[in-house]
């Protein structure tokens, strides 16, 4: 019976209806370690024998795909690649699939959530009271605020919309995206840095550099309007962490709000420690409705591919 490999962490402790396709296929499913995100090692155990792979945002090393000497496609159960050696799969011959915009919203409703709750001060309020105290920082509201949105593909251009139902000025970068992608009074396209200029809010959505340096930097921070909040959902890297630190203990960043870390789950750190940061585990896409998209979608490219290679 052929094998397909399921790592995603939404998926791997079995059971989710989405991959029943798969198994009325006739596939075997193979889930090396459930709930958990698999080692380099443990992808090398059990590759082999693997004809396809349902694939999460572990990291795949060039060492790992060596050892897939059966394996003819991977299927993202979301849009990011750039934790697929692409250039060893594109060499070896491996179709690559992307569920691509399936937890577009799911991304976006959380982005909007850490925004919010950095410009009304939840997270340190919540805190405060926990500890007996009666805090009352003055917050803001998002209906006139500016807003910047770096990267505005599915997950960015969702996050737009919201805040600019909610009544939002939103200046969004993309040199990708078409020109009239967004037609609204109160958006308009600006490059990179003019982003941030006077910005109380700055969301990223934007894929990590080739070279893999950040995109954020100190004169980025700075730019902003004072205690202003940046949301990243997107990359851990693009922020620089000496930058940011020190525009959080300044005080000139008021909130850093983060679901994405260089490692899952993270080792401490200051940033992490870090009493203007927010922190979440990774679930922009960790909704009911976004897994069954994404996981629907993801068998469907796989089924796809692995029938036309049996054609």
């Amino acid at each position: 019976m052929s094998r397909i490999l399921v790592t995603p962490r939404s998926l791997s402790r079995g059971g989710h209806p989405g991959l029943e396709p798969l198994l009325k296929a006739g596939f075997e499913l193979v889930t090396p370690t459930p709930g958990a995100t698999p080692s380099e090692s443990d992808l090398i155990r059990v590759l082999p024998g693997c004809v396809g792979w349902i694939a999460g945002v572990e990291p795949v090393s060039e060492k790992a795909i060596e050892a897939a000497a059966d394996l003819r496609a991977i299927s993202r159960n979301g849009s990011g690649v750039d934790n697929l050696p692409m250039h060893i799969l594109e060499a070896k011959d491996i179709t690559v699939c992307r569920a691509q915009a399936t937890n577009a919203r799911g991304v976006a409703e959380l982005a909007l959530t850490l925004a919010m709750a950095g410009l009304r001060n939840v997270v340190p309020t919540h805190v405060g009271m926990k500890s007996g105290d009666w805090p009352r920082r003055i917050g803001r509201e998002i209906q006139g605020a500016k807003v910047g949105v770096i990267g505005l593909g599915a997950i960015g251009a969702e996050f737009v919309d919201f805040c600019l139902m909610l009544g939002a000025a939103v200046h969004g970068f993309d040199p990708f995206a078409p020109e009239d992608l967004i037609i609204h009074e109160n958006f308009g396209r600006k490059n990179f840095d003019a982003v941030f200029d006077g910005a109380d809010v700055v969301s990223l959505h934007a894929p990590m550099q080739k070279n893999g340096n950040p995109l954020v930097n100190s004169a980025n921070l700075a730019a902003m309007a004072e205690g202003g909040v940046l949301v990243n959902t997107a990359r851990a890297g693009l922020v620089d962490v000496e930058a940011l630190l020190n525009a959080l203990d300044s005080g000139q960043i008021g909130t850093y709000a983060t679901d994405v870390f260089e490692a899952e789950p993270p080792e401490p750190s200051r940033l992490l420690s870090h009493p203007s940061v927010i922190l979440t585990s990774h679930i922009g896409g960790f909704t009911r409705e976004s897994v069954q998209r994404s996981t629907e979608r993801a068998v469907s490219n796989l089924l796809k591919v692995l029938s036309t290679d049996a054609d």
